[in-house]
């Protein structure tokens, strides 16, 4: 099969006379919850100009960070002196057919990225639940989604081309520069820019879904069966209730069989999304009415179809929230979900958001919350403009307990001192940084709280 090149646009190196540093902006995360204002701000559309970017930062003794769409809740790509938006550097450069790869420049979509290779009969083997990430924001934090056999989207990288802080571009593999590879694929913004991505990817497939609830109970005492006997697993545990909420993805050749446009609007728009977000402003109105609300979530009833594997995998996000993520070793997944549970009742936490739990296949990134073990994710969530700190530090206390690894994009109380221990590259990962950016262009304040400086 022919090779598709260059889709989207060539790579023509621009005049590095379009960029302008001086242009000043404000700037805040989806959440809301990470702001900057007079931020200087650039916006490249080549590689050339990333270039330009970090020699002219270097010149003028600014820290540089690189965003994307903003969907990080902790302050990992919060800019503090230079911005570089990457909103316009998101073209896919080649589709290389025989090899079955991707090279994507790094501000691609999530989403434009699953219509294009969608179209090419191709598809990436696991996604998150959301698809407005961009790419390099989605690797960088160790963007995971479910699957007991897969890795997160970081595994699907087989190569890279950074810009180091000493302006040059290194590509980067298991085979060529290999530290740095390993080190970049989660490397929090901290390595330097990342330019372009190339992608291991599969033939496009359906995935055959379940969703119904199940007495949380009872799913727990056979939870290995569950999460072994389907592709992608998930469930969410409803607070104040004995109920999960579960889906069951099964990889499948068979043609797709989806809701039709208004059942799916009425279930994945309608009650997901604007239901309820009136029972989550209900609930943060009126506190005391939220374990009543709860008790509609389990009645949505059991849904069977198929689709598209990203139309699966990723779904709209309307509602606003606050998030923390741990991973934790598999194995202990149910005991430390029932100690969430304990925790809720005895806290007395009024809580109008599911706990999900997913799971992934193990791999050697440094930083991968998912380095060197089986995993299980627990993610708890409270409605924006309600305090979650009570909530979120009880579950981290828990999760702790346990080894437990924090979404590098979700809220967490973590430094250096204590993520040493749960990383067994962490001193790794510290000295590549070193030796390719000693005097932290990359910088921020949440790098320097998390990596020790």
């Amino acid at each position: 099969m022919d090779d598709a090149e260059n889709e989207g646009g060539d790579m023509t190196t621009t005049s590095r006379s379009r960029i302008d540093i001086g242009v000043t902006t404000n700037w805040s995360n989806w959440a809301g919850n990470q702001r900057v204002s007079g931020v200087l701000c650039v916006k490249p559309s080549t590689e050339d100009e990333l270039r330009f970017i970090v020699e002219s930062a270097v010149r003028n003794n600014q820290r540089v960070k690189a965003i994307g769409a903003g969907h990080s809740f902790t302050g990992i790509a919060k800019p503090e002196e230079l911005l570089v938006d990457l909103s316009s550097y998101r073209k896919v450069i080649r589709i290389d057919k025989s090899n079955m790869t991707v090279e994507v420049e790094s501000g691609i979509q999530l989403w434009v990225l699953n219509e294009v290779l969608h179209e090419h009969g191709l598809a990436m083997q696991n996604l998150g639940d959301i698809a407005y990430q961009t790419i390099a924001g989605a690797i960088s934090t160790s963007t995971h989604g479910t699957g007991a056999k897969f890795t997160g989207i970081a595994g699907q990288v087989v190569a890279l081309r950074v810009v180091l802080a000493d302006s040059t571009v290194v590509a980067c593999s298991a085979t060529e520069n290999t530290e740095i590879f390993n080190c970049a694929r989660v490397g929090l913004g901290a390595i330097g820019l990342l330019s372009t991505i190339t992608l291991k990817v599969v033939h496009a497939f359906n995935l055959a879904v379940i969703e119904e609830p199940m007495r949380v109970d009872a799913l727990l005492e056979d939870l290995d069966s569950h999460v072994d006997g389907n592709d992608h697993f998930e469930f969410f545990w409803v607070p104040h209730t004995g109920w999960a909420l579960t889906k069951r993805n099964r990889r499948t050749s068979e043609p797709a069989a989806p809701m039709n446009a208004l059942s799916h609007w009425y279930s994945k728009t309608f009650l997901e999304n604007y239901a309820f977000g009136a029972v989550c402003r209900m609930g943060r109105m009126m506190p005391n009415l939220i374990p009543k609300l709860a008790k509609a979530l389990p009645s949505s009833g059991r849904n069977e179809y198929s689709n598209i594997s990203y139309k699966v995998f990723a779904s709209k996000r309307i509602v606003k929230f606050y998030e923390m993520e741990y991973a934790i070793p598999r194995e202990v997944c149910a005991e430390a979900l029932n100690r969430v549970r304990r925790a809720v009742d005895e806290h007395g936490f009024l809580l109008n958001f599911p706990v999900e739990v997913r799971f992934t296949a193990p791999d050697e990134i440094p930083l991968s919350t998912a380095s060197r073990r089986n995993s299980a994710y627990i993610a708890v969530h409270v409605f924006k403009g309600m305090d979650y700190l009570p909530y979120f530090k009880a579950v981290e206390e828990i999760m702790d307990s346990y080894q437990g690894r924090p979404h590098w994009g979700k809220i967490h109380f973590q430094t250096a001192d204590s993520l040493r221990s749960k990383y067994p590259q962490f001193e790794q990962f510290r000295s590549v940084r070193a030796s390719v950016d000693p005097a932290r262009v990359f910088g921020n304040e949440y790098l320097k709280k998390v990596l020790g400086n």
